[in-house]
């Protein structure tokens, strides 16, 4: 009975936790699509006075440095980085690790229970699904409505400095990354999260 009454905590703890992983992965990933029709549409390449093959070298360049574990030093070959930014930068990178020993780890598992045949310790039901699907949608209308307001709030949840308050003229990386790339990188994000517990919705288990 116990063990029954464990098997949909540790299925909802799982999903949770795989459902954010995927969600930030993918978002970070998809950003660098996303960053170049932004870059093009909003023109910011005129503000930096570089090219858009300039400004994608150099964001690969922090994404290197975000996603690989063994990267342990920021270099734009194009962009300065004040030591606040890179401070910032860091703590970022520490989070998107973490995102990824989540997604490796919930992947084994995944692996692991398919080959034994247990896939039911991380099955949640359509309703359950359901909830988590509406969850984020509580928040929509704020963020639809005042975005800025909503970004400064997720930082204040997860960062306890203002290293993410970027000065142009310091760190001009941040004239191409503006707000309504992050709130596509968001909305990305948002979809891929939703896509993760649609799956339960959409199986005949």
């Amino acid at each position: 009975m116990e063990t029954m009454k464990r098997k949909p905590i540790i299925a909802v703890v799982y999903n949770l936790m795989m459902a954010l992983a995927t969600a930030t992965l993918g978002a970070v990933v998809l950003s660098w699509p996303l960053l170049a029709i932004f870059v093009k549409t909003q023109k910011t390449d005129l503000i930096v006075r570089k090219s858009l093959g300039t400004i994608m070298k150099n964001y690969t360049q922090l994404l290197d440095y975000l996603l690989l574990p063994f990267k342990n030093k920021l270099q734009m070959s194009d962009f300065p980085t004040s030591p606040s930014a890179a401070r910032h930068f860091y703590e970022c990178k520490l989070l998107f690790e973490l995102a990824i020993i989540v997604f490796i780890v919930g992947l084994i598992i995944l692996i692991f229970l398919k080959m034994r045949k247990r896939m039911n310790y991380i099955y949640i039901s359509k309703t359950t699904a359901l909830i988590f699907m509406i969850l984020p949608v509580i928040i929509l209308p704020f963020a639809l409505m005042n975005f800025d307001e909503f970004f400064i709030s997720f930082h204040h949840l997860l960062f306890n400095n203002s290293d993410w308050l970027f000065d142009p003229t310091t760190d001009p990386i941040i004239n191409v990354l503006t707000e309504e790339f992050f709130a596509g990188c968001f909305a990305t994000g948002g979809i891929i999260y939703e896509l993760y517990f649609s799956c339960f919705i959409l199986t005949k288990k």
